[in-house]
């Protein structure tokens, strides 16, 4: 019984209840990512607690995130950072947006939330030349976005940040299908083109772990960039 995904989902309802409380602003949040174009995508409670505590842990106040849906992650980084703080969270689909920063609005913390609607690669061109115009670079980074574009999110995360910034990288394990170099799914070879291209860099040192919960058998890549 231990080995099934009920059992998973269990545990980590038994966290969740035991150890990461959601408020309403967090359920509604949650629940509303039903009526984005990725129903049930957003990451786990436990694990945007995880991430919120990543944020605190790194001194973290000013984040980028690449994918918003209806954004669950965006309020937990937005409180992690606090009212001194700011997030810029990527999105795709205006629709997907507008439901975000109603929760956002909701949850109080909309005042330092910038959501920006457009392809995300095109959005973080712009980023980039805020940065090099003098905008001060970014201290944590959080991709969950479309997969087969995380190389292009990864370097230009790499133009965002400074040394000792941290950047996460969600669902790289694909129920496993991660050591497939043949696979045919653009999704595993974008997570396999961007391991390989943090592997190669002398700036990153990283470690990726497997998770299974309630979001199933995946698993998230963790960086931190020394130079």
């Amino acid at each position: 019984m231990y080995e099934s995904e009920g059992a998973w989902r269990e545990v980590d309802a038994y966290f969740v209840d035991t150890l990461v409380p959601e408020d309403k602003a967090l359920t509604d949040a949650r629940e509303s990512g039903r009526r984005t174009t990725m129903p049930q995508a957003e990451v786990a409670p436990n694990q945007g607690k995880l991430l919120a505590m990543l944020c605190r842990m790194s001194g973290a106040t000013k984040v980028l995130e690449f994918g918003t849906l209806a954004g669950y992650s965006t309020i937990w980084l937005a409180r992690a950072v606090g009212a001194g703080g700011h997030v810029t969270s990527l999105e795709l689909e205006e629709h997907n947006a507008a439901i975000a920063r109603a929760n956002l609005e909701h949850a109080g913390v909309a005042d330092r939330v910038d959501v920006i609607v457009g392809p995300a690669a095109e959005s973080a061109r712009r980023l980039v030349k805020e940065v090099k115009d003098g905008t001060a670079p970014y201290d944590f980074v959080f991709i969950d976005a479309d997969k087969p574009s995380n190389p292009a999110y990864l370097e230009a995360s790499l133009a965002l940040t400074r040394p000792g910034s941290v950047i996460v990288i969600d669902n790289v394990v694909r129920n496993g299908a991660v050591t497939d170099p043949d696979s045919p799914d653009d999704r595993v070879q974008g997570v396999r083109t961007v391991l390989a291209d943090i592997a190669r860099d002398a700036r990153l040192e990283a470690t990726a772990l497997q998770t299974v919960g309630s979001k199933g058998w995946d698993g998230f890549t963790i960086i931190r960039r020394t130079s």
